[in-house]
């Protein structure tokens, strides 16, 4: 729980997803194996941090809803409502203030792809992370970042104060 007029965003991008099927259509893609390993790796360091979301919006690509699915399979304390979006597949930033802008809990985690994911964070953050990897967002990339807002209708441009920043596995 948060306090009042306080708001926290997970912002991550999916995990690795599988590239070996060229039949196979961009929206189904599933996980590699290091992807499901990183998802969950992911999941674990949220649970040690105690960044618990109460609220998921998820892109309905395979590789998104599978990399919540295995974040949400570590030993969470909270379970959220989990809203999967058409309109989060390879969203642009606006879009996804959009969507976090109707948001109602406290601690969202948005789950997408990128450009869009990677521009949104560095939108968002009036100081981004100390972290090369920063700028590619790779795959599993999580920035955790707070506002001082009573709504999410009232996230501005360079408003947030990052809190955290994760990439599972070490690498991008």
């Amino acid at each position: 729980m948060t306090p009042a007029g306080h708001r926290r965003l997970i912002l991550t991008r999916h995990a690795k997803s599988a590239w070996d099927d060229p039949a196979v259509d961009d929206h189904e893609r599933t996980l590699n194996p290091r992807g499901r390993r990183a998802a969950m790796e992911l999941g674990e360091w949220l649970h040690s941090r105690g960044y618990e979301p109460d609220e998921v919006l998820c892109s309905t690509a395979m590789r998104t809803r599978e990399t919540w699915a295995t974040v949400a399979a570590a030993p969470l304390e909270v379970t959220p409502k989990v809203s999967y979006l058409d309109a989060l597949y390879h969203a642009s930033p606006d879009v996804m203030l959009k969507y976090l802008s109707r948001a109602t809990g406290d601690c969202i985690m948005l789950i997408g792809h990128n450009p869009g994911i990677a521009e949104f964070a560095a939108r968002l953050c009036a100081r981004p992370p100390v972290d090369p990897r920063f700028q590619r967002y790779p795959t599993g990339a999580t920035l955790v970042v707070d506002f001082q807002i009573d709504s999410w209708s009232d996230v501005r441009t360079g408003s947030g104060s990052t809190l955290d920043f994760f990439v599972p596995g070490g690498k991008g």
